[in-house]
């Protein structure tokens, strides 16, 4: 079980991704609406993971996740993108996010990524 925190700007698709997690026995430690609040929420609670909405208000994703990767070099990020991102993607990839999942969340593409980040074997 890993301890996962979501951010997202959509309450949403907090939920959704929430509900796959905890379905697939992980602990959802926490929940940020956006990057400003991700960065501090991964200081405090260190988490094994963080779902990363990449387009956000106050601070983007892909703003993020650099600044983590920068003072957590072992962090591991999942972007979560819209279709029509891939440059973001690929810009998200390069800063040091290990894959991404594509919106609306398909059950087990959300579980393939975050076990193979998590390098988990099911």
């Amino acid at each position: 079980m890993a301890r996962i925190l979501i951010v997202d700007d959509a309450k949403f698709m907090r939920l959704t991704l929430s509900n796959i997690l905890k379905k697939a026995d992980h602990d959802v430690v926490g929940e940020g609406e956006n990057g400003k609040e991700a960065i501090e929420m991964f200081r405090a609670l260190h988490p094994d993971l963080v779902t990363m909405d990449i387009t956000m208000p106050v601070m983007s994703g892909l703003d993020a996740v650099k600044e983590i990767k920068q003072e957590f070099p072992e962090a591991k990020v999942v972007m979560c993108s819209a279709m029509g991102q891939q440059k973001m993607v690929v810009e998200s990839i390069e800063a040091g996010a290990k894959d991404f999942i594509i919106k609306p969340f398909d059950e087990n593409r959300v579980l393939e990524a975050i076990n193979r980040v998590l390098d988990v074997t099911v």
